[in-house]
């Protein structure tokens, strides 16, 4: 596993781009791709959203000052072509790439290159509740809100049309690494200018302009997003022509049709469909060993969810290794017994699962319930490589909560809904995940459990947990980030904010004729220099 490609701290850093213009203008162009998607997207505004269904097809419009490498976690030169960091890690400077040019859409024809004037629109947006943006359409900004940017950020400054100065209130040794997070994806002011003039901010959402290697062209929700290969786009030719998002939420029907060659490339497939894929000639199945998590969430905010010991209990009540053999019959995923997972520095390798529903019985009944109590469990409604059928993990978890006395009723509601109810708290044990992309433990814990990322009261702020995280982010000694990042597991699984599940292999079936894709730690797909023959 390769740590994040953060600078050394008390040695500014120099990072140079590759030249774009090594791209070969001869390229052929090859086939159009179809990509089998699990979801919907919520909306294509980088900023607004944080599921993985919404940043795969985004991240294919939009780009950030900095990405990660491909197939790793290392930092890479986008939109900024360099950048320094103070030995303090708090000044962050950045020198932007020049000829990078917006897309051309029917709706707008961009007049300028891009400038600083939008990376400042971008992160103003996330940085002042005032910006006048914000005032035109109202949004919660998920990602950047949970990271607490707008606190850390002191002062944004324009040095001149291509460069930028971010200065930190404190140090943060991983601010560089969400410059490459898709929230952070660079919006045009130019084009933000023209929907505020002509009243229609909500189009930065639904119409959107970016510089990546593909552009938008047509949506229609829970059926087909269409993308278009961008002319004239700044890394070189795209030889996809047209990308297709085909939108099928049942796991069987997206590999029914990959089999049948209506989409060259699915998302991740469940463990139970490896054996069908491995035999067949046409089909690479990639692998790995992704960055991931699923786990129960409870919400703080409403009893009996918010009492620390019915919280452990349910816990102790779930038979893990029985879940396992039914949901993971190959064996390809690992109980999750902390928030990150073991292959990430800092993991606390002493942590264990218990598994005693005597002793769960026992703590309802000093918490005041020993008859049990009912309450609502929400299944997850697609499917994940760590929670390959949320409906069948309701239904096992129901059963078990059972023999304690706990009486589950299993909800679930299509993608977007549930999404959007589980922000307003009107769960009481909701399923969820997350994926990471730097390699780093605050990609966890900072966007989840911090009190940045607990507004409504809904989900874990804890004192000294946030001190911990607080102090890891700001210390550059690896060594003692790890000691911290235990300090605060610890503290995780005494209050239980989540029932952790699962970490997975991940397997991402593309058809032979697809060249050039490579599988990300985090299982997020990127188009840029795939091609289909």
């Amino acid at each position: 596993m390769s740590r994040p490609g953060l600078p050394p701290l008390f040695a500014p850093l120099l990072m140079l781009a590759t030249a774009a213009a090594s791209a070969q203008a001869t390229l052929p162009v090859g086939k159009p791709i179809v990509y089998c998607s699990e979801a919907s997207p919520e909306g294509f505004d980088p900023g607004l959203w944080d599921s993985t269904s919404t940043n795969n097809a985004v991240r294919q419009m939009f780009q950030g000052l900095l990405g990660f490498e491909r197939g790793g976690t290392a930092l890479v030169p986008r939109l900024a072509e360099r950048w320094t960091v103070s030995q303090d890690a708090r000044v962050f400077t950045f020198t932007l790439r020049r000829g990078v040019r917006f897309h051309s859409r029917a709706w707008f024809t961009p007049s300028r290159e891009f400038n600083a004037d939008d990376v400042l629109f971008t992160f103003g947006r996330f940085l002042d509740p005032a910006h006048p943006f914000n005032k035109a359409l109202p949004g919660n900004f998920i990602y950047p809100n949970n990271l607490g940017l707008a606190k850390l950020v002191q002062q944004l400054e324009k040095l001149d049309d291509h460069t930028v100065r971010f200065t930190l209130r404190e140090p943060n040794v991983v601010f560089l690494s969400w410059f490459a997070m898709p929230f952070a994806g660079i919006h045009s002011a130019e084009y933000a200018a023209q929907l505020l003039q002509r009243g229609e901010p909500h189009k930065l959402n639904n119409a959107p302009i970016g510089t990546g290697p593909f552009a938008f062209r047509s949506y229609a929700k829970d059926d087909v997003l269409r993308l278009e290969a961008s002319p004239g786009y700044w890394a070189g030719p795209v030889r996809t022509p047209k990308l297709i998002f085909a939108i099928a939420r049942e796991p069987n029907v997206r590999i029914q049709k990959l089999l049948a060659g209506e989409c060259q490339v699915s998302a991740p497939a469940r463990d139970i469909d490896v054996p069908v894929l491995t035999k067949r000639a046409d089909i690479q199945l990639l692998q790995v060993q992704a960055l991931n998590i699923s786990y129960l969430s409870f919400n703080l905010a409403r009893a009996p969810t918010n009492i620390r010991a019915v919280r452990e209990a349910l816990d102790i009540a779930i038979d893990r290794p029985a879940l396992f053999k039914v949901l993971f019959p190959r064996g390809d995923a690992t109980p999750a017994t902390s928030a990150f997972p073991p292959a990430i520095p800092g993991f606390d390798t002493t942590l264990r699962n218990e598994y005693d529903p005597e002793r769960a019985r026992r703590l309802l009944a000093e918490a005041g319930f020993p008859q049990g109590f009912a309450l609502d469990l929400w299944a997850l409604p697609i499917a994940r490589p760590t929670n390959p059928n949320g409906l069948l993990l309701a239904q096992m978890i129901q059963q078990d909560w059972a023999r304690i006395g706990v009486r589950a009723s299993i909800k679930t509601y299509e993608w977007g809904e549930y999404l959007k109810r589980a922000n307003k708290g009107e769960h009481d044990v909701y399923m969820s995940g997350w994926s990471g992309e730097s390699g780093d433990a605050d990609e966890f814990l900072t966007p989840n459990l911090s009190c940045a990322a607990n507004r409504s009261g809904v989900k874990f702020c804890n004192a000294e947990f946030e001190r911990l995280i607080d102090t890891a982010r700001a210390t550059p000694d690896a060594a003692r980030r790890s000691a911290l990042y235990v300090q605060a597991q610890q503290i995780f699984k005494r209050e239980r904010p989540w029932i952790p599940f699962a970490h997975s292999t991940l397997y991402l079936p593309v058809r032979a004729d697809v060249k050039g894709f490579v599988i990300n730690p985090n299982g997020g797909v990127e188009f840029e220099k795939v091609w289909r023959e």
